[in-house]
């Protein structure tokens, strides 16, 4: 059974940090695309980041615009785990995280960043971040 679960949400104030992390589970995920989403209240489940691996040295990494140099996305094939470390939060990012995996995505930076690609998710974490 697959399973991922998020950790690391909470409180913080605008500028700080926090770093999510997504523990994956019931197969080796190396090879998988991993993302996160977010969804702010009223609002659709948004694309935040993600990323893939070529099984060889190669990362490849996808962000949206609104957190491009912001966040990274990190993965740990040891350790079945995927990385989200947020900085300069702004009340903006305030919303719930959630990982998501899928074996094989096609199609190109675009596809990445389609939550129907991903069969695979996690229950959420809430990032809340105050003024």
């Amino acid at each position: 059974q697959v399973q991922l679960v998020e950790s690391g949400g909470g409180l913080v104030q605008t500028g700080g940090s926090l770093r999510l992390t997504c523990a994956a589970s019931g197969r080796t995920f190396s090879s998988y695309a991993m993302g996160w989403f977010r969804q702010a209240p009223g609002k659709e489940r948004a694309f935040v980041a993600a990323i893939s691996w070529d099984g060889g040295s190669v990362y490849y990494r996808y962000y949206a615009d609104s957190v491009k140099g912001r966040f990274t996305i990190s993965k740990d094939n040891a350790k079945n785990t995927v990385y989200l470390q947020m900085n300069s939060l702004i009340p903006e990012d305030t919303a719930v995280y959630y990982c998501a995996a899928d074996q094989a995505i096609y199609g190109g930076s675009s596809s990445y960043k389609r939550a129907a690609e991903y069969d695979y998710w996690g229950q959420g974490t809430q990032v809340t971040v105050s003024s």
